[in-house]
């Protein structure tokens, strides 16, 4: 599996169409709410719409989609709540991961899953191995998952390995074990539901990661919204620490000619 370099190391590329979409899924009670449903009602939806936007990024050439499920910080809300989640996410992975094998999608999972049933664990396990050599798109789930988590499992994992790096280790050595490694640092973050934070998301790679937050409750995200977003992101101009001057190619009309490629 190769191994992405950080964007503060490297000047990476900026494709038109991003290459790894990250979201932080975030509305689903409030939509349910709003039509007097419970909130459980919502994060069955909010699993239609993530079908949708699969659907979408793979028709797009995205290679990369890594979503938000359930934070590290999430187990704070009711328990009732939390079971049903747990429910369906079971659900959601013994029924759609078929159909992602189907259409040469990987399914990766990341975060800590020791908090897990050990019938969760096997499902979540058995579909990896399953579509893991899928290449058509790669979705990756976080589930009790936290950005400062990641890193602070990567530096135990780095230095079990390697104890002698205490002192003197860099990025380099750090970024095979972050839970991303084997993957190129998201081009597009986008959250729904209105809120503006990262809430603990992916705190490594969202280091030069365009930003894009919309008011659209998750339910309600489809295509139509999708492309809002990377229209959004088509008309930034990533200049990764340089100035509009260095980018590549000859100004036009105020803008680099990336920029120009990208809008």
């Amino acid at each position: 599996m190769a191994l992405f370099q950080s964007s503060t190391c490297i000047i990476p590329d900026a494709p038109a169409i991003p290459r790894h979409i990250a979201i932080i899924m975030d509305g689903n009670g409030r939509w349910a709410k709003q039509r007097f449903m419970p909130r459980v009602a919502g994060h069955q939806r909010g699993v239609e719409a993530l079908r949708e936007v699969v659907k979408a990024c793979r028709s797009l050439g995205v290679e990369h989609l890594t979503v938000f499920a359930f934070s590290s910080e999430n187990w704070r809300r009711p328990a009732d709540e939390v079971s049903f989640l747990m429910s369906l996410f079971l659900v959601m992975l013994e029924r759609e991961v078929a159909k992602l094998h189907e259409n040469n999608i990987r399914l990766k999972i990341i975060g800590d899953h020791s908090r897990f049933d050990d019938k969760l664990r096997q499902t979540m396990q058995e579909a990896e191995q399953l579509t893991a050599n899928n290449s058509a798109l790669t979705l990756t789930i976080a589930a009790n998952y936290g950005g400062r988590w990641d890193v602070m499992h990567a530096v135990k994992a780095m230095l079990n390995e390697h104890p002698q790096l205490a002192q003197t280790f860099t990025e380099q050595d750090l970024q095979p074990y972050l839970s991303m490694s084997d993957a190129p640092e998201p081009d597009l973050f986008i959250r729904t539901g209105g809120e503006q934070r990262i809430s603990n998301f992916m705190l490594w790679q969202l280091a030069y990661t365009e930003l894009y937050f919309t008011d659209t409750l998750w339910p309600a995200f489809d295509r139509n919204e999708l492309d809002k977003a990377i229209a959004s992101y088509q008309k930034r101009e990533r200049r990764f620490g340089r100035t509009s001057e260095q980018l590549p190619g000859e100004k036009l009309n105020g803008k680099s000619e990336q920029g120009e490629r990208n809008a």
